[in-house]
C-alpha cells in the first residue's frame, strides 16, 4: 500500500467518537491507531495534558462489521473521559490496500477484504481527517524521527515482518508507489511457504508465529514435551499438541534453554539476512529492530548484529543494529505523527 492516504471528514454517525461532541471547548486532539493482526493499540494526545491510550483484542473469526464496531467502542471509551474534538486521525495498517483505500488482502483478517476502510475510520470519529499508512513505514518515520537519522531501515517483528525505509528523510519509494514490503523479502528459496503462497519470504521464516512454530518443534525434539500425554477430558491419542507460547519461549530464553536458542539463533540469522541485504542495496546509516515480539526478548538484537557481522564480505560491515528506541509502539508513535501532520496541513 501507499504510505498514506487522506479521506476527508464526514457527518455524524451513531458511531461517533464521544470527543468529538464537545468542540465547543475549543481543545483539539489527533488520535493514533496501530490496527495489528490480534490487537490495537490507541493513543490520544491533546495538548495541555497527558496522552490517553487503550489496547484491544481482536475476536478470532468475527467479520469486520464485528471489528469496527469494537474498534468503535473502545475509540469512544478512550474520547469519553475527554472534553475535546478529536482534529485528525493517523491509522498504521498491515493491510494491503486500493488507491481508493480499500482492503485488497489481509491475510490476518480475511474478511476486511472489500472494505472501504477509510470511510468506515471517518464513521467512527466524524468530524476528524483521517490518513491511513503502512504500519512498518510509519514506524519506520517514527525511530528516524526519534534518532535523528536520514537514512534508516526498519524490521519489525510480530504477527507477521513489517517494515520501512527512510532516504534522506523521505520514506522510500514514496507516496503513491506502493511501501517496503520488507517481510516478503526472500531469504530462502526452499524455505517454509508464506502466507502469501510463496517460500522463504522473511516473515515464513522470522515472524512471531514462523518462531514460535518452529520452537515447538525444537522443544519437542528434545523430548521436552511428551505429545502422548494425558489431557484432562480429551481420550489418550487425541489431545493435540501444545504449541510454545510467547511467555514460554520469552522464560526459556532467558534461563538458557537449548531449543529455544536454537529457535530464536534462526529467527536472528533470517532478520539479518535481511540487514545485510538491505545494506548492499540503500547503505542505510542505522538498521532498527522493532515489533512487540522482539521487543520482549532482552537481548536479542544484539543476537541479529551479530549475525549480521557473520554474513558481512570483507570490506563491507553491515549498517549498525540497534533496537527500536521507541520498543513495539514504534508503529503508534508513527500514527501520532501522521495525524499531527494532518492536522498542521491545511485543509
Amino acid at each position: 500500500m501507499s504510505h498514506s492516504r487522506t479521506t476527508e471528514p464526514a457527518g455524524r454517525s451513531r458511531t461517533a467518537c464521544a470527543a468529538t461532541g464537545a468542540a465547543a471547548s475549543g481543545r483539539d486532539g489527533i488520535l493514533g491507531i496501530d490496527v495489528g493482526g490480534t490487537k490495537v493499540a490507541l493513543r490520544l494526545v491533546a495538548a495541555g495534558g497527558p496522552p490517553r491510550a487503550a489496547v484491544m483484542h481482536w475476536t478470532p473469526g468475527v467479520p469486520a462489521e464485528t471489528d469496527l464496531r469494537d474498534l468503535g467502542r473502545h475509540v469512544t471509551e478512550l474520547c469519553a473521559a475527554w472534553d475535546g474534538r478529536v482534529s485528525a486521525v493517523g491509522v498504521a495498517m498491515p493491510a494491503t490496500l486500493a488507491a481508493d483505500g480499500r482492503v485488497t488482502t489481509w491475510p490476518s483478517r480475511p474478511s476486511w477484504a472489500g472494505l472501504d476502510l477509510g470511510r468506515a475510520l471517518r464513521d467512527l470519529v466524524p468530524g476528524a481527517r483521517v490518513a491511513l499508512g503502512d504500519d512498518g513505514d510509519l514506524a519506520a518515520l517514527a525511530e528516524a524521527d526519534h534518532a535523528g537519522a536520514t537514512n534508516l531501515v526498519y524490521l519489525g517483528v510480530g504477527t507477521g515482518i513489517g517494515g520501512g525505509i527512510v532516504l534522506d528523510g523521505r520514506l522510500c519509494p514514496g507516496p503513491m508507489r506502493g511501501s517496503c514490503e520488507l517481510g516478503h523479502l526472500i531469504i530462502a528459496m526452499e524455505g517454509p511457504r508464506c502466507r502469501c503462497g510463496r517460500r522463504g519470504c522473511l516473515q515464513a521464516l522470522a515472524s512471531g508465529p514462523a518462531t514460535l512454530r518452529r520452537a515447538t518443534d525444537l522443544r519437542d525434539a528434545t523430548g521436552q514435551c511428551d505429545p502422548a500425554a494425558p489431557v484432562p477430558g480429551v481420550a489418550p491419542g487425541l489431545a493435540p499438541r501444545p504449541t510454545v507460547t510467547y511467555p514460554e519461549l520469552r522464560r526459556a530464553w532467558e534461563t538458557g534453554e537449548s531449543w529455544a536458542h536454537a529457535a530464536l539463533q534462526a529467527t536472528a540469522l533470517a532478520l539479518a539476512a535481511a540487514v545485510v541485504s538491505l545494506t548492499e542495496l540503500v547503505r542505510p546509516d542505522l538498521a532498527v529492530i522493532g515489533g512487540g515480539f522482539a521487543d520482549g526478548l532482552t537481548g536479542f538484537t544484539e543476537l541479529v548484529a551479530a549475525r549480521a557481522e557473520d554474513l558481512a564480505r570483507p570490506g563491507h560491515p553491515p549498517a549498525p543494529v540497534r533496537a527500536a528506541a521507541l520498543g513495539g509502539l514504534s508503529s503508534l508513535a508513527g500514527a501520532v505523527l501522521l495525524a499531527r501532520d494532518l492536522d498542521r496541513t491545511p485543509g
